[in-house]
């Protein structure tokens, strides 16, 4: 049996979850558990981006508003927009009030239905708002977010992998990660980013709780609702994630 090298780990995690030209060279459990335990690392370059895109906006010249847009613009095009599409997708499938063999057929589908445009639309929305508020309030709590919001996205998908969530298909990328992280491992990952999260402030603390608790409520729903995990519903879990712990950095700013 090989053993893991400790790069398989960044590299399964940079390597599926961004558009970043890192080559995978394992997909067996013991990578995909690794890359799910450095899935907030991947976070925090791609939140770092979309911070230096917002911020080089500002310094030209931008206004608070074009600055927020481009940095929700730039963990959609990191990521191929696959969070984005796993959000629609899920909204879809849990809207839809089939049984959960039919919600996962119209989840694979190309198309996107009405719950999955409106949910996309409200979402992009908020977080649009939301750092427009607050690069418009000081660039510095703006950067801050969209980092924050970034890792907590993936954080998400961190604790979304651990053991005891099943998956809800026998293929795919969803059931490659479904449980492959260990229960304290992933707790353990939820605490340290918390950790460092507080070093902004407790309310950055906060927030990536309150994030990482919303994403545990759909996750949940989820289970009961599809039997299980997909792909999608990781996407979904990571923009349920990032848009909750944005909109707690708006309140009482």
């Amino acid at each position: 049996m090989l053993k893991s090298a400790p790069l398989d780990g960044l590299r399964f995690a940079f390597g599926t979850l961004t558009v970043l030209p890192v080559r995978v060279h394992r997909w067996d459990r013991e990578a995909a558990r690794g890359g799910m335990l450095c899935a907030p690392l991947a976070g925090l370059v791609v939140g770092g981006c979309a911070a230096g895109l917002g911020l080089l906006l500002l310094l030209l010249g931008a206004g608070p508003l074009l600055a927020a847009v481009a940095s929700v613009a730039v963990p959609a095009a990191l990521t191929r927009g696959l969070h984005l599409d796993g959000l629609a997708d899920t909204a879809d499938g849990l809207g839809s009030g089939r049984p959960a063999e039919d919600a996962l057929r119209i989840m694979k589908q190309s198309d996107i239905g009405p719950f999955g445009v409106l949910t996309l639309v409200l979402v992009l929305l908020a977080q649009v708002a939301v750092l427009a508020q607050l690069y418009d309030g000081s660039w510095t709590r703006g950067a801050v977010a969209a980092v924050a919001s970034a890792v907590t996205a993936r954080l998400a998908l961190t604790l979304a992998a651990r053991a005891g969530v099943p998956a809800a298909r026998p293929e795919g990328l969803g059931a490659a990660v479904a449980g492959s992280v260990p229960t304290a491992a992933a707790l353990g990952a939820g605490v340290g980013v918390a950790a460092v999260a507080g070093a902004a402030g407790v309310h950055a603390a906060v927030a990536v709780a309150a994030g990482a608790g919303a994403a545990e409520v759909l996750l949940r729903m989820c289970v009961r609702r599809f039997g299980g995990v997909t792909g999608d519903v990781f996407g979904a879990v990571a923009e349920t994630a990032a848009t909750v712990s944005l909109a707690v950095l708006a309140l009482g700013r």
